[in-house]
C-alpha cells in the first residue's frame, strides 16, 4: 500500500473534483426529485380519477426498473428520439425519475397513515380538503416521512456511483482513473473514496435525527 503516493496532492485535488460533482448531482437529483416525488404522491394520495391510477401505473413500472437500466435509457436511449442530454444531466434526469418514484410512494404512505378519524373531525367542523391537507395531514404526515425520506435521499448520494457507466466525472470516476495507475493505490483511494462518502452520510443522518427531535 502506497498511501503518501495515492494521496498525493494532485490525486487529492482530482478526488476533490470528483466528490464536488458526486455532491452537485446529489444535490441537484434531491431537490429535483422531493418536489416531483411529492406532486405525484399528493395527486396519488388524493385519488384523483385516471390520473391516480395513471401516475400509480408510472411509479409502480419505475420503481421496479433497475437503476442502471434509467441510466442507460436517459444518456444513450433518449438521443434515438431526438433528446440529447450531457452527461450530467443524464445522470440528474436518471436520479430524479427514479428517486420521484420512490419518494412519491414513501410520501402518500406518510400521508396514509394520518387516522381518517383526524380527517374526518376536520372536514366536519367546516375545513376545506385543501386546509385539510395542509393543516392536519401534512404536519403529522411529514414526522413519519423524516426518516425514510432522508434514508432515500443517502441511498440517492451512494446511487450516483452507478453513473461511472456513462462515464460522468464524479467521485468513482476519478478514483478508478487514479488507482489504475498502480496497484498499491488501491485500498488508499478506496479507503479515501469510503470515508469521502461516510461523512456526507453521517452528517444527513445527524441532520434527521435532529429533525425528530424537534418535531417530537
Amino acid at each position: 500500500m502506497d498511501f503518501a503516493g495515492a494521496l498525493s496532492p494532485d490525486h487529492l485535488t482530482f478526488l476533490l473534483e470528483g466528490f464536488w460533482v458526486t455532491v452537485k448531482v446529489a444535490f441537484i437529483s434531491i431537490i429535483l426529485s422531493f418536489l416531483i416525488g411529492g406532486i405525484v404522491g399528493i395527486l396519488r394520495y388524493a385519488s384523483i380519477p385516471v390520473v391516480s391510477q395513471v401516475l400509480a401505473v408510472l411509479v409502480e413500472t419505475i420503481r421496479n426498473l433497475p437503476l442502471l437500466l434509467i441510466i442507460f435509457f436517459t444518456y444513450f436511449a433518449l438521443p434515438e428520439i431526438g433528446i440529447k442530454l450531457d452527461i450530467m444531466y443524464a445522470a440528474i434526469a436518471a436520479l430524479t425519475l427514479f428517486e420521484s418514484a420512490m419518494l412519491s410512494e414513501i410520501i402518500r404512505s406518510g400521508l396514509k397513515s394520518i387516522e381518517k378519524g383526524q380527517i374526518e373531525a376536520a372536514r366536519s367542523s367546516g375545513l376545506t380538503y385543501v386546509q385539510t391537507l395542509n393543516h392536519i395531514i401534512l404536519p403529522q404526515a411529514l414526522k413519519r416521512m423524516v426518516p425514510p425520506i432522508v434514508s432515500q435521499f443517502i441511498s440517492l448520494l451512494k446511487d450516483t456511483s452507478l453513473a461511472v457507466i456513462i462515464a460522468l466525472p464524479d467521485l468513482m470516476h476519478n478514483a478508478q482513473i487514479v488507482y489504475a495507475q498502480k496497484d498499491a493505490y488501491i485500498i488508499p483511494i478506496i479507503f479515501t473514496v469510503a470515508l469521502m462518502y461516510f461523512i456526507v452520510n453521517y452528517c444527513l443522518s445527524l441532520i434527521a435525527r435532529r429533525l425528530e427531535i424537534k418535531q417530537a
